[in-house]
């Protein structure tokens, strides 16, 4: 029965892909298909590089890699790149279908593969990359621009460019520095495939883009394919560079399968966006302070744990800045503070700047599609301190209630005596052993002071009042 049981539990881990993308095995070799829609992130590259290794395991002739996208993270793009050039499988880059784009990080990408295809209606180009908070750095000026003032002065003549020779980009030491870097390492995938060097450069200085006849033009691209059969038919017999040895690639009439994204994958690229990790985050903190402002509510708290886990999770594949999560963190701990400590609302207005630096700063990179909204983020900072000072108001109060259950609700509560000899006295419904510092009468109205186990201490009413007794 054991045995039965495991191998049900496995045949069902196979079912949901466990293993990794899934495939259907064919008798020949065949040319694997890997498709990426979308911002290039931590689950594009895990996907592509997974596919890459079973294309290495089962010695496939090629892998098709089909793009559509507006670009993505800086460091999943570079991730892929040394995947592709570590390849022994040559990789087709094809972006497809009519309509698609390769911009921004695809472009690099598409440059990186041995071979580079495009759909005809389809584009590449603006690699200019992205500075935090979602605006593109400024484009290197071209040395044929006119001057910015009309009624300046025009030189006599301009000097002979160097043919390697760029002016420096505008902007900030930074901005260069990002600029260059992504400028030299563009030139060096074209240089490598044998590609435009300088269209490469303008992509990413001028955001430059470019259609697919344009593209095959001006040699961004080696051929341009209607199809996946017709982009095999014409790759066929075309001499391609893997690993340093130039290799003939044998793509006519080969079968195509195309991986699909196993479960792990899917729920990687759902999470693992920015934005929802951000949320995921945010959720799952109000939900444990909820949890702890009222225990027992069990809801609140398995939420919140199971939103802060999957937070977690995305931000271990993410390029997380931990000064501004832990800003973003400091936030929220000072709005809590601002309705426990009389701070005449400092903490509670520091807790939403702090808030709101610490969710800008979150991400040491952003992309298309990886920016946060400020709309969003102030809209958040204000909720949270709508919802965490009044929670945290609500259990103040709480807690400065009068006890109406257990031991301690006998402190300071009223009776009468009994009994002539005064021994013993009703409150709250029962009888109660008692003691006084002087003698009371029957029917005398006194105060609980203090408990000792069943005994309690009291004081006659008018003792509070300041009165001499009789």
């Amino acid at each position: 029965m054991g045995r039965l049981t495991l191998l049900v539990l496995l045949l069902a881990l196979a079912a949901f892909g466990w293993a990794g993308p899934a495939i259907e095995p064919s008798s020949g070799r065949v040319v694997l298909l890997l498709e990426v829609r979308g911002t290039i992130g931590p689950a594009s590259r895990d996907f592509i590089q997974r596919g890459l290794e079973q294309a290495r395991a089962r010695n496939a002739a090629a892998v098709i890699l089909k793009l559509d996208t507006p670009g993505g993270l800086d460091s999943s793009m570079r991730d892929i790149i040394q995947a592709i050039l570590a390849s022994p499988v040559p990789v087709i880059g094809y972006v497809a279908p009519e309509g698609a784009r390769a911009a921004s990080a695809g472009t690099y990408i598409l440059y990186a593969c041995h071979l580079a295809a495009m759909a005809p209606a389809t584009n590449l180009g603006a690699a200019t990359p992205v500075q935090i908070g979602g605006l593109p750095l400024p484009a290197q000026p071209s040395g044929d621009d006119p001057p910015s003032d009309p009624a300046a002065p025009k030189p006599a003549e301009k000097p002979a460019p160097q043919p390697d020779a760029k002016p420096a980009p505008a902007g900030s030491d930074m901005e260069r520095k990002i600029v260059n870097d992504a400028r030299a390492y563009l030139r060096a995938l074209a240089q490598l495939r044998g590609r435009n060097a300088e269209w490469a450069e303008r992509a990413v200085t001028d955001a430059a883009s470019l259609s697919a006849p344009d593209a095959l033009q001006q040699g961004v691209i080696d051929l341009i394919a209607a199809d996946v059969s017709d982009l095999l038919g014409q790759a066929d017999g075309r001499l391609v560079e893997v690993n340093g040895a130039k290799r003939p690639l044998a793509t006519r009439g080969l079968a195509v399968e195309t991986l699909i994204p196993d479960w792990r994958n899917q729920v990687l690229a759902m999470i693992a966006h920015p934005m929802v990790a951000y949320v995921l985050l945010l959720v799952g903190v109000y939900g444990l302070f909820f949890e702890l402002s009222n225990p027992g509510a069990a809801l609140p708290g398995v939420l919140g744990g199971i939103c802060l886990l999957l937070a977690l999770f995305a931000f271990q594949v993410l390029p997380i800045n931990y000064a501004g999560l832990a800003l973003l963190l400091l936030g929220l701990a000072f709005m809590v503070a601002e309705a426990v400590v009389p701070s005449f609302g400092a903490l509670g207005v520091g807790g939403v700047v702090a808030f709101i630096a610490g969710s800008l700063l979150l991400w040491d990179e952003t992309g298309p599609g990886y920016e946060i909204p400020l709309a969003l983020i102030l809209g958040f900072a204000l909720a949270s301190a709508a919802i965490l000072i009044g929670l945290a108001t609500l259990m103040v109060r709480h807690g400065r209630r009068p006890v109406v259950s257990g031991g301690e609700q006998l402190l300071g509560a009223i009776g009468t005596v009994m009994a002539d000899d005064a021994s013993r006295a009703w409150i709250h419904g029962e009888s109660w052993r008692i003691r006084a510092d002087r003698p009371l009468r029957r029917g005398e109205r006194i105060r609980v002071a203090s408990r000792d186990g069943l005994t309690l201490f009291v004081q006659p009413l008018d003792f509070d009042k300041g009165e001499t007794p009789s």
